[in-house]
């Protein structure tokens, strides 16, 4: 299995990262990619992908949450001076977010067409974040419309309308621990989408599945997402995992 989204270099591992790293490699996940917040992470991010070469990989972008008036536009200098010393798999995470800060809009919406750009122009899958977001979302990638323009829409909990616009738009859902939450509602209509548009993510410490709801989330616990799925699909739990990968295979090259 290949974890598509885990922030293990964040302080919640500080205790115990290299045996949450190890429990995920025991358990048969084999990559793990971590999505870009903002510069004051980024040192701990890449030392992390150093300590395992063959398994972690990098991203690089800016996290809509961390698109401030005062420094923005810095932090976007900073992702490109990395984007053009080397190569990394996708950029992100990337996109909007109007749970925490509605007044910010204009500027996540210029940080996220800049970082679009870069993406198409250096054929790079991106990964999205959308938090209350979907209709600013999906405006600016009508607007960017491009055949390389292409990714992952992070942790989806939209609708199926939703969902079916995204695989449109030349993107694929990553499904995490929020399949398993019983007012999760996505499982309710996943089952119509195409196991190939699909990728699993932990999203790790954050929303751990259930039976571990509430507390830190981890790459181990990426089995439990894939098991839900088996569920929902009526398929045994090594095509999950085959199909899967694959898709993450495929899109980060």
């Amino acid at each position: 299995m290949i974890d598509t989204h885990t922030h293990l270099y964040a302080e919640e591992f500080d205790e115990d990262r290299k045996d949450a790293i190890q429990r995920a490699l025991d358990k048969g996940i084999t990559e793990f990619y971590l999505p870009a917040i903002d510069s004051e992470s980024h040192e701990k991010m890449l030392q992390l992908e150093a300590d395992y070469p063959n398994q972690i990989f990098s991203m690089m972008g800016l996290h809509p949450c961390y698109v401030k008036p005062e420094s923005w536009e810095k932090e976007l200098e900073i992702v490109k001076n990395y984007l053009d010393q080397r190569h990394f798999p996708a950029i992100g995470e990337i996109g909007i977010d109007l749970y925490w800060d509605k007044t910010t809009l204009d500027i996540q919406v210029k940080a996220f067409e800049q970082q679009i750009d870069w993406a198409i122009e250096m054929d790079l899958p991106i990964v999205i974040h959308t938090r209350e977001s979907f209709d600013e979302t999906f405006d600016v990638l009508e607007r960017k419309k491009h055949p390389k323009l292409r990714g992952i829409f992070h942790c989806f909990s939209g609708d199926l309308e939703q969902a079916k616009h995204a695989i449109d738009l030349n993107f694929i859902l990553g499904i995490g621990g929020v399949v398993t939450f019983k007012n999760g509602k996505i499982d309710q209509f996943l089952s119509e989408i195409p196991l190939d548009k699909i990728v699993l993510e932990t999203d790790s410490p954050y929303l751990a599945p259930v039976p571990h709801r509430g507390k830190r989330n981890e790459s181990s616990y990426l089995d439990l997402v894939a098991g839900k799925l088996v569920n929902i699909y009526s398929k045994d739990f090594s095509e999950i995992d085959r199909i899967t990968t694959d898709n993450a295979k495929n899109l980060f090259k």
